[in-house]
């Protein structure tokens, strides 16, 4: 009589999980691209760039658009989006401010007091002023997001296929 219970600790020993899969796959597509390192990093740098931007469903299409007067690949400029994502969407953001906020010199002067005896006209006016802090702060942090991971994503693309 055969042994089930060491066949299946064996067939499931074999299988890489499914996320190594995953991570195989992207890397397989990275290296079958048919664009230059360069196409490729001006793709990441513009996926990058509009990732710190919070405009949450429009990232990807923004990179789209993007990709296209700096000729990157667009592909990759999808991907570089999803350097904001559920996870890093309040660090990311919570520091963007802080940069914007930093550059214009100003700090948050809202009291709590404040807000609850707020009328609405009030409530647009501090909306205004904290999302033009906050995309000053997106701005000057993606760009120079954008230049690291240009300059990176040159490499590494260039590095890759000079091994294979």
């Amino acid at each position: 009589m055969p042994n089930f219970q060491s066949q299946s600790i064996l067939t499931l020993t074999r299988r890489d999980p499914s996320w190594k899969r995953g991570l195989r796959y992207l890397y397989l597509r990275l290296l079958r691209l048919q664009s230059s390192p360069k196409e490729i990093a001006r793709g990441l740098a513009v996926g990058v760039f509009a990732g710190c931007f919070p405009i949450f469903g429009f990232q990807t299409l923004a990179a789209l658009v993007l990709a296209v007067p700096f000729r990157g690949n667009k592909l990759v400029a999808a991907a570089g989006t999803w350097v904001s994502n559920p996870f890093t969407y309040v660090p990311i953001y919570a520091f963007n401010y802080q940069v914007g906020e930093w550059l214009l010199g100003s700090q948050s002067s809202i009291a709590t007091t404040e807000l609850v005896a707020a009328t609405w006209q009030s409530w647009m006016q501090w909306g205004m002023e904290v999302s033009r802090t906050l995309f000053v702060g997106c701005a000057f942090v993606g760009f120079w997001g954008a230049l690291v991971s240009y300059f990176l994503g040159l490499w590494l693309v260039q590095r890759i296929r000079h091994r294979r």
